[in-house]
């Protein structure tokens, strides 16, 4: 698969892939379901929204920017008792799943609610005027009309992820940054380290390009 590795690091190195994309997949699965719902919240009770609540939104928000704000280095070490609770282990491809979860969470919420906000209200009104409850337009007006803006929020929020991935390596998490840190760099191994930074160039490159295809056909329809 690559010339210059030898046949045991190359068997490393596709281990180590997969880690990372299961790392990748699963926290953003975590991040879509939980942070769907979040960003409608904040979206429907914030300045201007169906059900507008400051006493609810403001709290919300706060929390939402404090795990945004966190570095996600630190973020991974402070909650090592909630990944141990979660996860039953604070190493690992599974615990390193938790912290990626919440970091993308807020992040892809806040994304989602920009994605809502840019929605014409125009439709909304129209909605509205037709009897539709806040529920309705929410979950068939506003997420339909949002969509183009909320892949391009996904396909953001996994670009990120892979980088959060490689720094989790760093602290046990596995998958390709860890590769890289123990051989390319502890044991002073350039060819590791430079086919590391390759492959994830790659996957980067491959879901930005696929998030930007998707995007594109779902506004020509």
């Amino acid at each position: 698969m690559i010339p210059w590795l030898n046949p045991a690091l190359e068997q490393l190195f596709v281990d180590a892939a997969i880690e990372t994309l299961t790392m990748v997949g699963g926290a953003a699965a975590v991040a879509i379901l939980l942070g769907l719902p979040l960003a409608l919240l904040l979206y429907a009770t914030g300045p201007g929204g169906l059900a507008q609540n400051g006493l609810a939104n403001r709290p919300l928000g706060l929390l939402v920017n404090a795990v945004r704000s966190t570095p996600f280095i630190i973020l991974m070490v402070a909650i090592v008792p909630f990944t141990r609770l979660v996860a039953g282990t604070s190493i690992g491809t599974t615990a390193a799943i938790v912290p990626l979860a919440l970091a993308a969470t807020a992040f892809i919420a806040r994304l989602f609610e920009t994605a809502f906000r840019e929605v014409d209200r125009g439709v909304i009104e129209a909605a509205r005027a037709m009897g539709a409850t806040r529920l309705q337009i929410l979950v068939k007006v506003v997420v339909p009309e949002a969509m183009p803006g909320l892949i391009a929020a996904v396909t953001v929020t996994l670009v990120s992820l892979v980088g959060y991935s490689a720094m989790a390596g760093a602290v046990g998490g596995g998958g390709l940054g860890d590769l890289g840190i123990r051989f390319g760099y502890q044991r002073f191994m350039p060819e590791v380290m430079a086919s590391v930074v390759v492959v994830l160039i790659v996957f980067v490159q491959g879901l930005q390009s696929l998030g930007d295809w998707i995007v594109r056909r779902i506004r020509r329809r």
